[in-house]
């Protein structure tokens, strides 16, 4: 995935540094382990969780260790723009007393952050059993804390391996991430192994969730084209859309009138409205803000993740746990 925004230019009209002139730094400070500079790693507890920071001169990458290795923070530093949606309960740590009641779905919602989530080894809003094993919304490693490693410190490059292993089935899950000095783009390699004798299957999707301030009204989405599913009974009750089958981006919409979800509506649409989109040549989207310039582009492999999901609230989720409180688009891969 990759943000990007308009060259900047200095007061004297040259573009500035991206490089930092590391070899000229080195020669007055030759170690490099202790820098605020280039490419760096920062381990910290925050809100009771271990978490990494992973950043370069351009974009900041916040990961909770701790809570399913989420990334709760997309920062594009020169412009001072968080990528990501921030929920009302912020991230925190699991409470030490027990809810009221335990939830038929399980405790997601109840620690939805935003931000970016993994989900494995089940994706979906309902509870499953998978050979005995039963999982609440969208499966176990969103909520387990997980290992890291941290293989490359270099001003010029760093990577950090998060690693689980899943309880209810037989799964290890590793998880790479990599930055590189100047360039505003986060790789992510990942390996999932079977460590059991048993044959089992599985869902994996990642889940990242874009908010304001980069997502507005106005912002576009673009895709290759795609077949796009809206099901009557995945169809919230304030949503746009009603049941068909239909090509990106142009869908019935329920006063008859023709949907466009390629464009991002204002946050006084009042709708909730969730798709599924299938048949990409490859796997790829953009999101793009006209007004400030900044855009996000994720890829990934279309042959590990065929299906998209389109989770767009104009706060019009009304109800648990949403309550008319965000305005945001998900694009979820699985």
């Amino acid at each position: 995935m990759q943000a990007s925004s308009p060259p900047r230019r200095s007061q004297f009209g040259k573009p500035p540094s991206t490089g930092m002139e590391l070899h000229e730094r080195q020669r007055y400070v030759p170690y490099t382990r202790e820098r605020n500079y280039g490419c760096r790693i920062t381990e910290c507890a925050f809100r009771g969780l271990r978490c990494v920071v992973l950043e370069n001169q351009v974009i900041r990458i916040s990961v909770a260790a701790d809570k399913g290795a989420d990334i709760y923070e997309f920062l594009h530093k020169p412009s001072d723009t968080e990528f990501l949606l921030r929920t009302p309960l912020g991230l925190r740590s699991q409470p030490t007393v027990l809810p009221t009641i335990n939830l038929r779905e399980g405790s997601f919602s109840d620690f939805y952050e935003g931000g970016w989530q993994e989900l494995f080894p089940v994706a979906g809003d309902f509870p499953a059993e998978l050979k005995g094993a039963q999982f609440g919304q969208h499966g176990e490693v969103a909520l387990l804390p997980w290992s890291y490693q941290i293989n490359e410190d270099t001003p010029e490059r760093i990577a950090v391996t998060f690693s689980v292993d899943t309880t209810r089935t037989p799964f290890h899950l590793d998880r790479t991430m990599i930055l590189e000095q100047g360039k505003p783009a986060l790789q992510i390699r990942e390996k999932v192994r079977n460590i059991g004798d048993e044959a089992v299957e599985f869902m994996w999707a990642h889940h990242p969730a874009f908010g304001w301030p980069f997502l507005e009204e106005g912002c576009r989405i673009e895709l290759p084209t795609c077949e796009v599913v809206v099901l009557g009974s995945e169809t919230p009750p304030t949503s746009r859309l009603i049941e068909q089958e239909g090509k990106w981006p142009r869908l019935k919409g329920r006063d008859g009138a023709v949907v466009d979800l390629s464009q991002m509506p204002a946050p006084e649409t009042k709708a909730h409205d969730l798709a599924f989109l299938r048949g990409f040549g490859e796997g790829r989207y953009s999101i793009k803000n006209p007004r400030s310039g900044l855009s996000f582009h994720l890829s990934w492999q279309s042959k590990v993740f065929p299906y998209l999901w389109y989770w767009q609230v104009t706060r019009g989720a009304f109800g648990y746990p949403s309550r008319d409180t965000r305005s945001n688009s998900a694009r979820a891969a699985s």
